[in-house]
């Protein structure tokens, strides 16, 4: 049976990540995803208040989620965090890594970061997804 929904059972995701885990791994003979994360502090409150999400498989850094507010932008947070993930990424033996964003997002943060665009994607009235990568020196 197969089934359509917009609540997928919890464990489907555990399922699909142990599923392909597992055939990268004899394709590849790598087992090497791990998750990376960096975590930012509201420096007023100490709480969680933004961050990096991401993943590093096969030699490629998968920058998933970053999210500042807007208190804590322009003033170097988050290229700190960005360059934290980028260098964590960096000794996990990582060459390359990718990203998406949406145009009004933060392409020019990433540009300005040494990403490049190689895809665009109109998807909505006035919104585009950006895909960006980054080769790393190693």
């Amino acid at each position: 049976m197969i089934t359509l929904t917009d609540d997928p059972d919890p464990h489907l995701e555990g399922v699909l990540g142990d599923g392909l885990a597992e055939h990268n791994a004899e394709m590849s003979r790598l087992r090497d995803w791990r998750a990376l994360a960096v975590e930012v502090l509201d420096p007023d409150t100490g709480e969680l208040a933004g961050g990096v999400l991401g993943r590093t498989s096969m030699g490629l850094f998968f920058l998933d989620l970053f999210y500042l507010p807007k208190k804590l932008r322009g003033c170097g947070i988050g290229s700190r965090a960005l360059r934290m993930a980028e260098e964590e990424a960096i000794r996990r033996g990582c060459r390359a890594a990718t990203l998406v964003t949406v145009n009004f997002q933060a392409p020019e943060f990433y540009a300005r970061h040494g990403w490049e665009e190689f895809g665009r994607i109109a998807s909505a009235p006035g919104v585009e997804r950006i895909f960006m990568r980054k080769t790393f020196a190693v």
